[in-house]
């Protein structure tokens, strides 16, 4: 599926947003150019909080976001995300995000990001997502499902 055909999925990208912006809880997100404004201020250390609650396991978190270690100094240091650190956790909850949204649950949503796919040589979409070449492929696939195209 192109970029194009990506951009143009009605009605998925402002709900999408919004839940983003439910699990990062930050400022109203209405556009990809608010993400990143986000991602470009820092997010503070909360946001891993909401990635928990959202679904995320501390191993996910440690391993897609931030180091436990790291984690822990910058909360020791009351020190805001690094931008890549922003960048990945926007990364992940834009995807746990449209995952609810495509299977309408949160629960399935998120045994999807963790089961094995054949397209992806027997790894999980939650592991594509340490890189953002990973991401774009994971977003593809679930716009796939969402449009029928795709199990």
């Amino acid at each position: 599926m192109s970029k194009a055909a990506v951009a143009e999925t009605p009605n998925l990208q402002p709900r999408v947003l919004k839940r983003v912006q439910e699990i990062l809880k930050t400022q109203r997100l209405r556009s990809d150019q608010d993400l990143v404004q986000v991602v470009e201020e820092r997010l503070p250390t909360d946001v891993i909080d909401g990635l928990r609650t959202s679904g995320a396991t501390d191993e996910e978190v440690y391993a897609l976001v931030v180091p436990r270690r790291t984690l822990t100094h910058r909360r020791a240091r009351h020190e805001a995300l690094s931008q890549d650190e922003s960048d990945r956790a926007v990364r992940l909850a834009r995807t746990a995000a449209l995952a609810e949204q495509v299977f309408a649950d949160a629960e399935r949503a998120w045994r999807w990001l963790r089961a094995p796919k054949r397209q992806f040589r027997s790894r999980s979409p939650l592991q594509l997502l340490a890189t953002d070449a990973g991401a774009r492929l994971v977003e593809e696939l679930l716009y796939r499902v969402d449009e029928g195209m795709a199990a």
